[in-house]
């Protein structure tokens, strides 16, 4: 159905709101709900509970893995 807009709940407050792909805010109603959720994260009120797969980030001065040859032979 062209121009309908689905209804979605705010992950912060919980109220109904038609979505829309142009919304600053999104997925949250407003900018508020959107700082409150940001804060949460900052004070470790959520984390990501799994361990994360892969190899760690390296810090920006660790040379391991780098490639500076010109033509990429190592």
């Amino acid at each position: 159905m062209p121009g309908h807009r689905p209804t979605v709940r705010c992950p912060t407050c919980g109220r109904r709101f038609s979505w829309d792909e142009r919304s600053p805010w999104r997925p949250f109603c407003s900018e508020r709900c959107r700082l409150i959720d940001l804060g949460e994260w900052l004070g470790e009120g959520h984390r990501i509970s799994e361990p994360l797969e892969g190899e760690p980030f390296l810090p920006a001065d660790d040379d391991r893995g780098r490639d500076d040859s010109a033509d990429g032979s190592g």
